[in-house]
């Protein structure tokens, strides 16, 4: 039980810049005493002792904010970071090593008891504020859902979902990689501006509309030499005076409007 506190109290240390001490840690993050909390009443609720294990949780939720269902299954390292306004259901599973921020629902579409209603997380998953994961899918290992996202499809390992409804981006690596090794770096809230499926769409266009304009001003140029190599000959209206020559297309601008 003190091995996983203090791996418990290592893992809030690591992540979270703010953690100055073992005692600050122990006394003032309410993601800590959820977590602590939570295991007697997951005991209660698998020997039989339902309702003292919901009790359990419920003081638990007025003493830290955090709603954690006493059927609900949580990994080792887990961080619950703000983590005010959480709730997770019955039958969703954490798997270790997860951050989740404040204002995160791992709720359920389904009414029937007794079925798989809450997500299942897999390791080093980051759920970032306000993000809701909805039904009972799994999310892989090393995913990252962004703020506010709504989640209602399985999320594939080391993939990042944004967006409402979520719209799933592949890991860069193709798999999980993005969380393999020793020297991984955690990234706070999930997301960097690289994760932006809209920002990406955008810069893609202004890349295409860019290459254009070059390929235009090229043509321009290409023709105003052949004119004048020919003494005139070409036609004028093939050379109108608006005709750009040169590039125009401020493509360094618009990218940096979009978040480059």
């Amino acid at each position: 039980m003190f091995s996983r506190l203090r791996s418990d109290i290592q893992t809030i240390l690591d992540r979270d810049p703010a953690a100055r001490s073992i005692w600050e840690v122990l006394t003032c993050y309410p993601g800590l005493h959820a977590v602590v909390l939570h295991r007697p009443a997951h005991w209660c609720w698998n020997h039989g002792l339902k309702w003292l294990g919901r009790f359990i949780s419920h003081v638990t939720r007025g003493l830290t904010g955090i709603e954690i269902h006493p059927g609900a299954k949580i990994g080792n390292r887990v961080f619950f970071d703000h983590a005010m306004g959480v709730v997770v259901g019955e039958t969703a599973e954490i798997g270790d090593g997860c951050t989740i921020y404040q204002g995160v629902t791992l709720g359920g579409t389904s009414l029937y008891k007794g079925a798989k209603r809450h997500p299942t997380l897999g390791r080093d998953v980051v759920v970032s504020a306000g993000a809701k994961v909805l039904g009972g899918f799994e999310v892989g290992d090393g995913a990252k859902i962004g703020s506010n996202a709504v989640v209602i499809k399985p999320v594939p390992a080391g993939a990042t979902a944004v967006g409402i409804p979520a719209r799933i981006l592949p890991s860069k690596a193709g798999e999980s990689a993005d969380v393999a090794g020793q020297d991984r770096k955690f990234t706070a809230y999930g997301i960097t501006n690289e994760d932006d499926p809209v920002s990406q769409a955008l810069k893609g266009l202004i890349d295409s509309a860019s290459g254009q304009d070059h390929q235009i001003a090229l043509l321009w140029k290409a023709i105003q030499v052949l004119s004048e190599n020919r003494g005139g000959e070409v036609p004028c209206d093939c050379l109108p005076e608006d005709a750009a020559r040169q590039e125009c297309f401020e493509a360094e601008r618009l990218n940096q409007l979009v978040g480059k």
